[in-house]
Order: structure tokens, then sequence, then C-alpha cells
């Protein structure tokens, strides 16, 4: 099977195509580098030729809320348009877990927006979405510092290691299309707060953790269950404390 991964080249998109590769299948890592650009359009056609599934793994360059929101139109029409036009049969396309029910979010509305690109295209698809990655945990404490400390909220978090996403993306990359959305979560539930302390500590920064309910998250309000599945989600198999061994282990 031709499998081509749209942002082949990032975090998720190299994990996955490892996964798809070393199970026998013809994976195409496609990135502008390769010459293969979703915004404009270039080299689509040719590198999607015979393909069956296209994963969509593509991020904007730019977080603003103008220039996120145009990237994953423009991208998300073009790349439909060449997939219609390739005969593929399945679009799988990565988004978030409470991406509709945080409006203030400027890149959490630019997702709405592609999902509701991908229901429409006449492409059969399957939409995950995946709760906040381990892997950002450092990025999230650099965002949310006040003074000295860092500022976030209590609400329920339940991040998920990026192999974990990688190898679930792969499964449904091989199965029929749900025309649905698949949420997909890390194995623990905790406050926010409490799990970027437990991040700190591991990495050994002393900043100070403050539970502050009116913290923002990229700009929205974050309430109880703001970042975690509201139903059934399918759940990581590594935890926190393994993963913070792991990225230990590592560095």
């Amino acid at each position: 099977m031709k499998i081509v991964i749209i942002g082949g080249t990032g975090l998720i998109g190299s994990k996955t195509h490892a996964i798809l590769r070393n199970a026998g299948h013809e994976v195409l890592a496609a990135s502008p580098k390769s010459g293969v650009n979703t915004l404009t359009g270039e080299g689509l056609a040719d590198a999607l030729a015979g393909a069956q599934v296209v994963v969509d793994l593509a991020n904007s360059p730019s977080f603003e809320d103008k220039a996120v929101l145009e990237f994953f139109e423009t991208s998300g029409r073009n790349l439909h348009q060449a997939e219609r036009a390739a005969g593929v049969g399945h679009h799988v396309a990565l988004s978030i877990v409470g991406t509709d029910r945080t409006p203030e979010n400027g890149y959490f509305r630019a997702k709405v927006a592609q999902e509701k690109l991908v229901e429409a295209s006449g492409i059969p698809y399957t939409i995950i979405r995946s709760t906040q990655f381990m892997e950002f945990l450092g990025g999230i404490a650099a965002s949310s510092v006040q003074g000295n400390a860092i500022h976030l909220s209590p609400g329920s978090f339940q991040p998920i290691a990026a192999d974990d996403v990688a190898a679930f993306v792969a499964d449904v990359a091989l199965a029929a299309p749900r025309n649905g959305i698949v949420e997909i979560a890390g194995p623990e539930r905790a406050p926010f707060d409490e799990i970027v302390a437990r991040y700190l500590k591991s990495v050994g920064d002393p900043r100070e953790v403050v539970r502050d309910s009116e913290a923002l998250y990229f700009g929205g309000r974050v309430d109880e269950r703001s970042l975690v599945p509201l139903g059934e989600a399918r759940l990581g198999r590594i935890g926190l404390d393994e993963w913070l061994r792991r990225n230990q282990a590592a560095s």
C-alpha cells in the first residue's frame, strides 16, 4: 500500500513513517524540503499518484491567528483537490482534543476549520483528535511564565507521548475510514499545573508553578475538562513517569 505522509519529517511524521515502512508499506514522507508544498500545491500531484492513503500532519510555520487559519484552509483545499484527482481512498488528519471547546484560541479555531474541510471534502476520512504531546511540556511552561513563576490552570490534563501518537496514527492509516473522529490521550489524567510541575522537577527547573484558574493556555481559557476527552478515547501505553525516565536517559 502506498501511504503519503504530509509533514512526514516532523515529530509525529517521522515516527509514523518508520512504523509504516517497517510494516512493509510504500511510504512517502512529503514536505516542502522534498518538493511537496500543500500551501502552493507544488508537487502534490506527483506525490499522490497511486496513493491509497494520505496522512495529513502538516503544521503552519506561523501560529499568528490569521496566518494559521489561512494555512490550514489553503493547505486543506489544495490537498483535497489533489486527493480527489488521484483517487485517494482514505484521508487521515491529526487534530486536537477540545479544539471545538476553546474558541478564544486562534490555533484551535484554525483546526476546527481544517476539520470542516475534511468532512466536506467527499473523501473517506478519519480525524484523530489528540491531547497535548508530552514533548511540548517545556514549551507550555515557557509560554506560561509570569514574573518568576509559571501560572497554569488546575483543569484536567492528559498528555500523550509522541511514540503513542505515531502508533495510533499508523494504526488508523491502515484501518478502514471511520468518516468520523477518534480521540486519543495519555494513560494518566491529572491537574494541568501538577503535570507541568512534575516535568519541571524532573529536568531540574526550580521555578514555582502557581495554580491559577485564570491562567490562559495559548490565549484561551481552560476549565476542568477543556483539554481532555469527554467520552471514549484510545489511551496510550507510556505514562508520564515512564516518559520522563526515557527523556532523562536520552539527554
